[in-house]
């Protein structure tokens, strides 16, 4: 099994429910288990500005599966929660995406490992570095590089441990 760290979020609807699906219908795969979920934060948008703010969290799975596989059951979930790929950044009821996978480093059409843009985007490291803070991604660990970016917007919100169940 390998370790994986997830982004989820999305602006339109009950956001954190259709999080929690998205987790409990990838923990409901015997090839995936969710070992840890942050807490779920209010994130101002980003690339296309003029829409509702996001909630966000990340989630640490273990899992048996390719990277091609784990994103075929991500986009899996994104369809249960009815995701509609209309406009890049725009907005959405759900999303998924794939940020870290141990041990591996790719650049594929369909998959770049570590997320191409996750270093530049507060919106996935604050949440991250809640659960994963020493992890190291580009020879800079997660926690500081929060401290050095503006995240001064975001908003945790109060949930519960375990929200996602």
């Amino acid at each position: 099994m390998k370790k994986v760290w997830l982004g989820l979020g999305g602006n339109i609807g009950d956001v954190t429910s259709a999080m929690g699906v998205a987790l409990r219908g990838l923990d409901a795969a015997k090839e995936i288990k969710v070992a840890r979920v942050s807490s779920v934060y209010k994130t101002p948008p980003w690339g296309v500005t003029d829409q509702p703010w996001f909630h966000n969290c990340c989630a640490e799975i273990q899992t048996s599966l390719a990277p091609e596989e784990l994103l075929d059951a991500c986009q899996a979930v994104e369809k249960v929660g009815k995701r509609e790929r209309v406009i890049r950044w725009g907005p959405r009821t759900i999303d998924v995406d794939i940020l870290l996978f141990e041990g591996v480093m790719q650049t594929e059409p369909r998959l770049t490992i570590p997320h191409p843009r996750m270093m530049e985007r507060a919106f996935v490291l604050v949440p991250l570095a809640e659960i994963a803070p020493d992890i190291s991604v580009l020879g800079r660990t997660c926690a500081n590089r929060v401290d050095e970016m503006e995240s001064g917007d975001i908003q945790k919100l109060e949930t519960p441990k375990g929200w996602w169940r």
